[in-house]
């Protein structure tokens, strides 16, 4: 995936990594496989319509984390779907223009010329520690697929003096150990996206990257500044072993795989905002704090949930006759004023789905008609 692509599903659409201590690599994410489908999680919804349409939700993670964990009738769910519609797509070359467009400074200008000099110091001090330390993070299979620890540093950090701050801090955020060693391994939502395509099923997107992109530009210049001091100082105390990340990829992974339906870790993982609240801020620095996260609450979790709810909306009415898989970040369809509330209030009913519970019998019985009921393999 293009690196400005993956930056924008670190923010967006999947798992932004909190900056994590150097330490021997743990498996915390792994728990042990359920002996019944019915004991697994299951991040399905049913739009109920003939045919049926399905919401999924998806974690921005190594879909190999989680494969076995998802259960036999999402996968079927998906199999049978004629379209699949992701939040952004994944594979337009508009996408990724647009994308690294947004992420520029505007008139030519660099980091160095708009942030305080002591800040683009630690910035710099920083991002050189995190070249330095890439080739310890990187694993013996990435070697092994010819990954370079300069190709990796300069695919995700290259040209970084002339991004606007605030995708600065996203990037800082995206280059921690976990982040490096997962490399490499398509994500769920770009396998799911690969496996459609490959499948010859029609795919697309309910948001354009501006959508996504221009409510980070939002924040005036005071707010960013302090978010990105926040971002260096929490990942200044991560290496020097002071603190410890809230929420991780691991915490996240072994939640998606065997926890509960956590509104909470999982909000926290679609709007990708470093948590930047906590007592030890002085008042003044707790308001800015509180008003970063209602903005980017407001902006990246409940105005995008109406639009991609709408647009849904308008998908399943336009196509009567059509089948539909939704594959959006899970935090999407969990908590307040979710993906499928704004679906309910319109009229539609959505139940979730468990794992175990078949999905339509007319839905398989033309899937088995068609021979293509493999799951889309096993993994």
């Amino acid at each position: 995936m293009h690196p400005d692509v993956a930056l924008l599903c670190l923010f967006c659409c999947g798992v932004l990594p909190r900056a994590e201590p150097r330490r021997e690599p743990t498996d915390a994410g792994r728990c042990e496989l359920p002996r019944s489908q019915g004991d697994l999680n299951s991040f399905l919804w049913t739009i109920r319509r003939d045919p049926p349409a399905y919401l999924f939700g998806t974690i921005h993670v190594p879909y190999t984390r989680v494969w076995d964990f998802i259960p036999e009738n999402s996968k079927a769910a998906f199999q049978a779907s004629s379209g699949v519609y992701f939040e952004l797509d994944l594979t337009d070359p508009y996408t990724i223009s647009g994308l690294a467009s947004c992420q520029m400074l505007p008139h030519g200008e660099n980091l160095q010329d708009v942030l305080p000099r002591e800040l683009y110091r630690r910035l710099k001090r920083h991002l050189e520690y995190v070249k330095l330390m890439l080739p310890h993070w990187m694993t013996p299979d990435q070697r092994g697929k010819g990954l370079y620890a300069d190709y990796l540093f300069n695919a995700i950090a290259g040209n970084w003096e002339r991004k606007r701050p605030v995708w600065v801090m996203l990037m800082v955020n995206s280059l921690t150990e976990t982040d490096i060693r997962s490399r490499g391994v398509p994500v769920l939502d770009l396998y799911l996206a690969q496996e459609a395509e490959r499948m010859k099923k029609t795919t697309g997107a309910v948001e354009r990257v501006e959508e996504q992109c221009h409510p980070l530009n939002g924040l005036n210049f005071s707010q960013v500044l302090f978010a990105l001091n926040q971002t260096l100082l929490q990942h200044e105390s991560l290496r020097a072993g002071s603190l410890q990340a809230p929420y991780t990829t691991e915490d996240l992974i072994k939640h998606y795989n065997c926890g509960d339906l956590n509104a909470v870790i999982f909000n926290h993982d679609t709007s990708q905002l470093p948590n930047f609240i906590n007592t030890t801020l002085p008042p003044h620095e707790q308001v800015t704090a509180q008003e970063i996260d209602s903005y980017f609450r407001q902006e990246l979790i409940y105005k995008r949930n109406e639009r991609m709810g709408k647009r849904v909306m308008a998908l399943l009415k336009e196509n009567m006759d059509k089948s539909f898989f939704f594959a959006f970040g899970a935090g999407h369809f969990l908590g307040n004023n979710t993906v499928i509330d704004v679906l309910r209030q319109a009229g539609f009913e959505v139940e979730h789905t468990p794992a175990g519970q078949p999905i339509g019998k007319a839905f398989l019985e033309n899937l088995l008609l068609c021979g293509n009921i493999n799951l889309l393999g096993k993994q």
